[in-house]
């Protein structure tokens, strides 16, 4: 059972700054910290909600609140995004100092910035999470709106934030302006998971590729599909929170591996599924959260299934069938920018949607022929942007067949299954 206690500590300009300390119930097996979303404190739902998944799987999590925020001492107005920076550094020594060092820094929004500046400041630091994190640092300036003019003529104004009034200086702006995002991300050197929603309308997913982009190996992105910026509904917080726990249980598996620390599966129960498996073996396992979550592991990738509530399961990742329709949706779409680059067409971003149902072959007129009794439909929509000629279009839909996910499920494939005893 995780347990969590207040601390504090002194931030970067000698404020005491408020912290809860998530720890596990027995001792922990690594521990982390936690930067939460611009103006927002240690106590969102998303933070809270993340912290004690993590505490329940062994790892220990700080979440503080910036200078100024929250329940912590110093004004607001005074600070920017460098000091946050300093304020997570100064986290990082707490730690270091009181306990252990962290090996996971988590950030979301403007805080998963921060952690991305931080992290190659700090050696212990192995992997990095960030959740709806902007791609660039002055992303945050579009906050303040028509304000923005009045800052900088006038140097200083009050603008809403989330319904909030708060004071901002002109030497915010011009520090925010200053950081160069992408160069911090590429020479930090640490593991990294990008986690983004599609929907988000406060950082767009546009920052999410912009990150993912400028890291280096290994990387890996999950989407948080359906979801808002700021993780309120519960079953986003749960699962960006399970998709963390279970991408660090990886991570732990290969840290143990490569320093020769004698860990192992057993010592850690998520730790050594899926390190080291053959070139193209997806390995798949149950997690023990709920009656049918279980945890995906292909390369340096980890996903989440489930099934939803009216099924029995915790509605936490996408279900098998829905990965199905993902992976003709994904292949659909890397086959017509194959075929875009292959003939040098400036095609604009695809969107395929698919929807799949189990339908009588009788009643399903454009399924062709050959069917019999119920059949699985996956009905498959194409959307072009820009100006494509009806010519064109004709040729994309007959290329669009041709993806190799398209004819797996049209033509025969086979299933070859063995039964090995234990975990292998």
């Amino acid at each position: 059972m995780a347990r969590s206690q207040k601390v504090e500590f002194k931030g970067a300009d000698g404020q005491t700054l408020a912290a809860r300390l998530d720890l596990p119930e027995g001792k922990p097996r690594a521990f982390s910290l936690f930067a939460h979303c611009f103006t927002c404190s240690k106590d969102i739902f998303a933070a809270s909600r993340i912290a004690s998944t993590l505490a329940e799987r062994g790892i220990a999590v700080l979440r503080f609140d910036f200078t100024g925020l929250g329940a912590s001492e110093g004004e607001f107005a005074n600070t920017n995004f460098s000091s946050n920076v300093q304020d997570l550094l100064h986290a990082v020594a707490y730690l270091r100092k009181t306990w252990e060092a962290p090996r996971l820094l988590v950030g979301h929004s403007l805080g998963g910035a921060a952690v991305l500046a931080a992290a190659g400041d700090v050696p212990e630091v192995g992997a990095v999470a960030t959740i709806g994190a902007p791609g660039q640092v002055d992303h945050v300036l579009h906050n303040f709106g028509t304000s923005i003019e009045a800052i900088r003529n006038e140097g200083v104004a009050e603008v809403k934030l989330a319904g909030r009034p708060f004071t901002i200086k002109r030497q915010f702006v011009e520090d925010v302006e200053k950081q160069r995002l992408a160069e911090r991300i590429a020479t930090m050197r640490k593991a990294l998971l990008v986690m983004h929603a599609p929907q988000d309308q406060t950082v767009g997913i546009d920052n999410a590729t912009a990150i993912f982009r400028a890291a280096k190996h290994p990387k890996s992105f999950v989407s948080l599909d359906g979801a808002d910026h700021l993780l309120s509904k519960r079953v986003d917080a749960i699962y960006a929170a399970d998709v963390i726990a279970a991408w660090i249980g990886r991570q732990d598996g290969e840290e143990a591996q490569s320093a020769g620390a004698g860990a192992t599966a057993g010592d850690h129960p998520e730790a050594g599924a899926g390190a080291g498996l053959p070139d193209g073996v997806v390995r798949v396992e149950e997690t023990g959260a709920g009656q049918f979550q279980q945890r995906m592991r292909v390369g340096a990738h980890t996903v989440l299934a489930d099934e939803p509530r009216s099924y029995g399961g915790d509605d936490t990742g996408p279900t098998p069938y829905d990965l199905l329709s993902m992976g003709l949706g994904a292949c659909t779409s890397m086959t017509l920018r194959m075929y875009a680059a292959r003939k040098g067409l400036d095609l604009e971003p695809v969107v395929v949607d698919v929807k799949h149902a189990k339908v009588h072959a009788q009643d399903c007129a454009d399924c062709g022929e050959g069917h019999e009794g119920r059949i699985d439909r996956f009905e498959r929509t194409i959307r072009l942007g820009g100006h494509v000629s009806d010519e064109m279009r004709s040729k994309l839909l007959e290329i669009a067949d041709k993806c190799p996910v398209h004819r797996t499920l049209e033509q025969s494939a086979a299933v070859v299954t063995t039964l090995e005893d234990g975990k292998g």
